[in-house]
């Protein structure tokens, strides 16, 4: 039991240090190394560099394309005025008294389409933050609108989104982006619904009165913007190249090779779905240049430099937590965590999948972070599980997407203080919406896509 406290004891300080602001690629080796120091249970060196290393190094080779492009794509999104031109005409559609549902959607669309949730978040706040003055709502409320509609359902719930988290699944059951689509759209639809009418009973209860702003929030942007049209036909294609490459291009090729160790030792049903996004994100990154070509050109590889900048703080915290969670699964006292989670579901392989994967989330704080880690240590013995009694692994996918997305959301969550930030507002003034929409609502989503999926299977 000692082994085990020292294993609650290295999350518990992983929790608390990372939401002071110590930086993950530190944090994350020396409370790995130290919880093998105080068990004894192998050798310090060889477990920083064959362990920890290792498992954050295999990571970052098999998602660090999907990082990259997705940030990329993201920058450019940004850059080319295609982000606020998208939101702008949602909120010109649906005006100040549905500004709440106006943001989400903005939100939303950009998310789905595979902008970054933090490119989302600092294009759409200057927007927001003119919509909600302009109808005199309470400025605490952005972020949880931002938060619905960038940090849940559409990063987790609906098939084809190209978020990390849909895709990490993917090579350990073999699935593609478009796992279990008709949960997905339910699990979708109670997070929207639920956290939407939260925030308008929210809006209710607070009443008009906008609060303090400043220059920053004054209006919208004035700078020219392409036309909706071009703005929003690099995201259609991202989902509409997704499909066509899951389902019609990648199963025509012959791939045979990749049986051979040189590639891997692999066979395409554990790489489809990530080569899919791969060539998804690619092909609408070069359509997104050539339809923004004049806004684009002066800046091209400034805005290209600034995308692959971006992605590698946050592909290297998560490769860092996934190392730190393979060097806690070697120590011999996890084998005790592991099989009381396991065994927590007892026959039903999806609600220990649930639970193991929204814990290690939460306390990681990272969705991405926490789904590896589970994975990496559960998955395989999940798979068995689910094919002995005939479940299909497009579900354990989206059970393992969905979970990732509710307990992430706790207060030390890197997104989380970074739309705070950006909002210019306290865990104080607007966490609790964003606790509502963004962890409570989405864990009850979970529930009802296990007892559906436990019902009904795969659909």
């Amino acid at each position: 039991m000692v082994d085990v406290a020292v294993i609650l004891g290295a999350l518990a300080a992983l929790i608390a240090l990372a939401y002071r602001g110590v930086s993950l690629l530190l944090l994350a080796p020396a409370l790995a190394v130290l919880s093998v120091a105080i068990t004894g249970d192998g050798p310090i060196f060889a477990t920083y560099t064959q362990v920890f290393m290792r498992a954050m190094g295999g990571f970052v080779i098999q998602y660090f394309p999907l990082f990259l492009l997705g940030a990329v794509f993201g920058k450019l999104m940004a850059a080319s005025g295609s982000a606020a031109a998208l939101a702008q005409a949602i909120i010109a559609r649906l005006g100040t008294r549905r500004a709440v549902l106006a943001v989400i959607l903005s939100c939303a669309v950009m998310t789905y389409g595979g902008v970054s949730l933090f490119v989302v978040a600092f294009a759409v706040y200057p927007i927001a933050a003119a919509l909600f003055r302009a109808g005199d709502l309470p400025k605490v409320l952005i972020p949880g609108a931002i938060a619905l509609g960038a940090f849940t359902f559409t990063m987790t719930a609906l098939p084809g989104t190209p978020a990390i988290q849909n895709a990490i699944p993917m090579p350990y059951f073999g699935t593609t982006p478009f796992a279990a689509p008709g949960l997905g759209l339910i699990a979708g639809a109670v997070m929207l619904l639920g956290g939407w009418l939260w925030l308008e009973y929210r809006l209710r209860r607070l009443g008009p009165g906008y609060g303090t702003f400043d220059d920053a929030e004054a209006g919208l942007p004035q700078t020219a913007l392409p036309s909706l049209g071009v703005a929003g036909l690099p995201l259609v294609m991202v989902i509409v190249l997704n499909l066509v490459f899951t389902f019609a291009v990648i199963p025509g090729m012959d791939t045979g090779y990749l049986a051979q160790s040189e590639y891997g030792d692999t066979d395409i049903g554990q790489l489809r779905g990530i080569w899919s996004i791969i060539a998804a994100l690619c092909l609408s990154s070069l359509g997104l240049i050539a339809l923004n070509a004049g806004r684009l050109w002066d800046t091209l590889a400034a805005t290209l430099e600034d995308g692959a900048q971006d992605a590698l703080m946050p592909m290297f915290n998560t490769a860092s937590l996934v190392g730190f969670g393979a060097v806690i699964a070697a120590l011999e006292a996890f084998g005790l965590i592991r099989d009381w989670v396991v065994g927590f579901g007892g026959d039903n392989p999806l609600i220990g999948l649930a639970l193991s994967t929204s814990l290690l989330a939460g306390i990681t704080g990272s969705a991405s972070g926490g789904m590896s880690i589970a994975l990496a240590t559960l998955g395989p013995a999940y798979l068995d599980m689910a094919q002995a009694v005939g479940i299909d692994p497009a579900l354990l996918h989206r059970v393992t997407a969905v979970a990732t997305g509710g307990l992430d959301a706790l207060p030390h969550n890197g997104a989380v203080i970074t739309l705070l930030t950006i909002c210019g507002l306290s865990h104080r003034e607007a966490y609790g919406d964003i606790a509502v929409v963004a962890v409570v609502i989405p864990v009850a989503a979970l529930v009802v896509l296990v007892a559906l999926g436990t019902v009904f299977g795969s659909f």
